[in-house]
């Protein structure tokens, strides 16, 4: 297998997959230390991205498939550096991950042909853990098994969902999972939106929500309920696409708005550049 090494990740690959080894050095992004490794099989790449920065080094993208790719739809506010499919490196290394990547581009081509068919929910499984997943975080737990999604909360919840202990989502009710990290002195947040969800009503502060599991001064904890987010949805579009449906589970206004709302305070406070700000606001845009 050809190899290629970047800043936070090793990626391997031959004519039928990109095996990629995450570093799990401290300065490495919690979600690509969670992750540890991947497998993406090119059949599942619509494009493979090159460019150069310059003095400040490489940048080499692979763009999956839609509904191929969990770790997109759930992640639009997750951080450059946290992209697992995104590898960068310094300018001494730029020819040869130049070459690398033209060798990808004609490697993914050639994959498409040969197996392109497949449904892209089936890639989508392969790239997020298997079930059943169980994940902590300060406020309490989630685990799903493929069918069910339930959430436990512990005591260091609020009185509300202490009293309440646990819930439990079908995966056939459950129409998406919306994932936000914390920002500043904002607590991060898992939450599930179900088919009875009224487009009339605002949903519940998270802190109060029967359908949120919140994070807290841990960047892991948001790396895991990203991963728990990313694993439901690539159930739901296997299910999807099992059931013979178009599978355009596109974003609800609603949340893709809330998440520009987000972003645009965000960049005011500096947190994200404006070429961050206007990338991912056009992202979100896309999947009305």
């Amino acid at each position: 297998m050809d190899e290629l090494r970047g800043k936070t990740a090793m990626w391997r690959f031959d004519e039928e997959k990109v095996v990629i080894q995450y570093d799990t050095r401290w300065r490495t992004h919690a979600l690509l230390k969670v992750l540890t490794r991947c497998e993406v099989p090119l059949a599942a790449v619509a494009a493979v991205e090159f460019a150069s920065a310059g003095k400040k080094g490489w940048q080499l993208r692979l763009r999956l498939r839609e509904h191929a790719d969990p770790y997109a739809a759930v992640g639009s506010l997750l951080a450059e550096k946290g992209q697992p499919f995104l590898l960068t490196g310094g300018p001494d290394t730029e020819l040869v991950a130049e070459y690398h990547a033209d060798q990808l581009r004609l490697a993914a081509d050639a994959g498409r042909l040969g197996d392109g068919r497949r449904p892209p929910g089936e890639y989508a499984l392969g790239l997020v853990p298997p079930v059943p997943l169980h994940i902590r975080t300060s406020e309490g737990s989630a685990r799903f098994d493929g069918q069910t999604l339930r959430l436990e909360w512990s005591g260091d919840a609020s009185s509300r969902k202490s009293k309440k202990r646990r819930m439990e989502y079908a995966l056939s009710d459950i129409r998406r999972i919306e994932w936000f990290p914390q920002k500043s002195m904002d607590e991060g947040y898992l939450r599930i939106v179900t088919g009875e969800e009224d487009a009339e009503t605002k949903p519940a502060k998270p802190g109060k929500d029967f359908a949120c599991l919140l994070t807290e001064d841990s960047a892991k904890q948001d790396a895991w309920t990203l991963v728990m987010a990313a694993t439901v949805t690539a159930h739901l579009w296997a299910g999807a696409a099992g059931r013979g449906e178009s599978a355009q589970l596109t974003a609800d206004p609603r949340s893709v708005y809330d998440r520009i709302r987000e972003l645009r305070r965000l960049h005011e406070e500096g947190l994200l550049t404006d070429e961050e700000f206007t990338s991912k606001k056009a992202d979100l845009l896309d999947r009305l």
